[in-house]
């Protein structure tokens, strides 16, 4: 017959086994997880220039198609560009989408956002309105419509202004 050896039998972890496991888990979470927030930020800072970046390639693209289109003066629409709504002024670029070619004021920074963006457009309002569940807030600064950014409370903005056609992104 066999006989059974106690301490063969017992299998497991000691305790001095499962506190340097914990202590070597603990240490490598204090160096993660300062890695991830950072990628969070990363991450905000690359939609915003993103985002920043389709916006100056919508307003290059109207100004485009307005000098293709044989227009040299403010045109209520660019025949050719998205919905064929987006309204230029006199130097071509993008100040409305319901035929204002006027100055800016924050429902036309919204309608250019969304003429210029089109379907993919990160969601927008008024700054007056503040919408919460908006990426994005608009503002009138002089000519330009300031964008400011929402989701990572920063104060990020993209700034497109209607003068000059610029599009300059201030991140945070």
């Amino acid at each position: 017959m066999m006989q059974y050896d106690r301490k063969r039998k017992q299998k497991g972890f000691t305790l001095i086994e499962l506190v340097v496991v914990i202590a070597i888990l603990g240490i490598l979470a204090a160096f993660a997880l300062p890695r991830f927030a950072q990628l969070s930020e990363q991450a905000h800072q690359s939609s915003i220039k993103g985002t920043a970046g389709a916006l100056s390639a919508g307003v290059a693209l109207v100004k485009a198609q307005w000098v293709s289109n044989g227009q040299t003066a403010a045109a209520a629409t660019v025949d050719g560009f998205g919905d064929d709504d987006v309204a230029v002024n006199d130097e071509g670029w993008a100040t409305s989408t319901n035929g204002n070619t006027g100055a800016p004021n924050e429902n036309r920074c919204i309608q250019v956002w969304q003429g210029l963006l089109q379907a993919n457009a990160p969601t927008i309002s008024t700054a007056t309105a503040a919408n919460a569940d908006a990426d994005y807030w608009a503002a009138v600064v002089g000519t330009a419509c300031e964008y400011e950014y929402q989701l990572d409370g920063q104060g990020s903005t993209i700034t497109y202004d209607t003068a000059d056609g610029s599009v300059v992104t201030n991140i945070n």
